[in-house]
């Protein structure tokens, strides 16, 4: 396996997170989810429970529930130590300090932990990777992809990111990126030029803000569809 759990460092979001970075209503809740590089987020485990329909897909998720436990125990402190070494670029306010963030963060990477192995049972978490998926072509209603595009634009090209914008909508009848910032808290250097290329090939773009906010200037998200979609309000960045 070319993939190592060793690439990883787990850090997973919770429910109340993804329901106010994704701008998720009621009526999004009850559609089919699709979950791109969910981790070990809550988000699946709580969804479910209260009966929503959703998959996630991560390559970590290849490995056993021990495996990626050991995993949170090996990053976790050295995520903290960055965090404060970086406190800068984020807003402590609905998180009032690194501390209570290592909480919320805890505690949702448990959820998921608890819910693992029975949700790999029923297929709602499956190991794979941008920008190939396995789903059949609009399996799902929404696809979220939360801090991964667009975020780590150093590591990703913006080819990367229109092989996977495509692909995400080729599954989904609608996706939904967050943050659209790369690392350092500045507008991602490959969000214009996909837009402007998106957009040429007919997407329906909008950048909308969200009440969600911790990283400096992180309040939007990123909302596409295809060309054979219904037409969204189209805003550039």
């Amino acid at each position: 396996m070319s993939f190592t759990l060793s690439e990883v460092v787990p850090w997973g979001r919770s429910y109340d997170e993804y329901v106010s970075m994704f701008s998720l209503s009621p009526t999004d809740l009850k559609q089919k989810i699709l979950g791109c590089g969910d981790g070990p987020a809550s988000f699946n485990s709580i969804l479910t429970s209260r009966g929503g329909s959703i998959v996630s897909v991560d390559p970590a998720y290849a490995f056993t529930t021990e495996e990626i436990k050991n995993r949170i125990r090996e990053t976790y402190e050295v995520v903290l130590d960055q965090t404060r070494k970086n406190k800068d670029e984020f807003l402590w306010e609905s998180i009032s300090s690194v501390e209570e963030l290592g909480r919320i963060r805890m505690s949702a990477m448990e959820s998921f932990l608890k819910d693992f192995e029975k949700g790999k049972a029923e297929g709602r978490y499956q190991a794979g990777s941008l920008p190939h998926l396995s789903f059949n072509s609009k399996d799902f209603g929404i696809s979220l992809c939360s801090h991964f595009l667009f975020l780590y634009s150093e590591q990703l090209s913006d080819k990367f990111h229109m092989a996977s914008i495509k692909e995400l909508c080729r599954v989904a009848q609608e996706v939904r990126i967050f943050p659209v910032l790369e690392l350092g808290s500045k507008k991602s250097r490959h969000l214009k030029p996909v837009i402007s290329k998106l957009e040429k090939e007919n997407y329906h773009i909008e950048i909308k803000k969200v009440t969600y906010q911790f990283q400096k200037g992180g309040n939007e998200l990123i909302i596409i569809k295809s060309p054979n979609c219904k037409a969204s309000r189209s805003a550039a960045a």
